[in-house]
């Protein structure tokens, strides 16, 4: 089923929803059409289990985010896990993408509740950082879209991201300086500072 899933996000990704066939994505994955039916009914099954399983993978990096840490520290962490999690998996981030940009018709009401559900969770962990006084209060939820917005970028607009590091192509350098910017600039504002 992994294969399957695999060649599927490459299809997705080239060719949409709409524009892609079973009988492609069974070629993608090096299996007869058949088995491809084995495991889903149809391409909207399978487009479903790439999103569904892109969005359970992104709770791997929200992990990060824990009571039991300190903020400095989880979030340097979460939004490395993010650049790295988006970099190892463009064509899957990209999907994702692409499916929000044309409105997010097909995206299940599971997987809207279940990243509504962590999300909820983990801004209530940043509600008890400031609730502590570890971090000056903030609208966690904006936050989470603010490091979405910039870990994901890297991905996402790559070749935007070439353009203004004029770099013909990211490097392990770039993501980590990134990851660095990224939190420094977070932090910064977060953090209580001592008078």
């Amino acid at each position: 089923m992994l294969k399957i899933l695999t060649a599927a996000v490459e299809v997705f990704s080239r060719k949409g929803l709409d524009g892609a066939r079973i009988v492609e994505i069974a070629k993608a994955s090096g299996l007869p059409k058949g088995n491809v039916y084995y495991y889903f009914s149809s391409k909207e099954e399978i487009y479903n289990a790439t999103i569904d399983r892109l969005i359970h993978s992104w709770d791997e990096a929200f992990r990060h985010i824990s009571a039991d840490r300190e903020p400095a520290e989880a979030i340097e962490a979460y939004v490395r896990a993010k650049l790295e999690h988006a970099r190892g998996n463009a064509a899957e981030t990209r999907l994702f993408a692409n499916e929000i940009l044309q409105g997010a018709e097909h995206l299940s009401l599971e997987a809207r509740e279940h990243m509504r559900r962590v999300t909820a969770e983990k801004a209530g962990v940043l509600d008890g950082w400031a609730e502590a006084g570890k971090i000056v209060r903030v609208d966690a939820r904006h936050l989470f879209i603010l490091l979405w917005s910039a870990t994901q970028f890297y991905v996402e607009f790559e070749a935007l991201a070439c353009d203004a590091l004029d770099v013909r192509q990211l490097r392990t350098a770039d993501y980590d300086l990134a990851a660095k910017t990224i939190t420094n600039t977070v932090l910064n504002g977060l953090l209580v500072r001592p008078e």
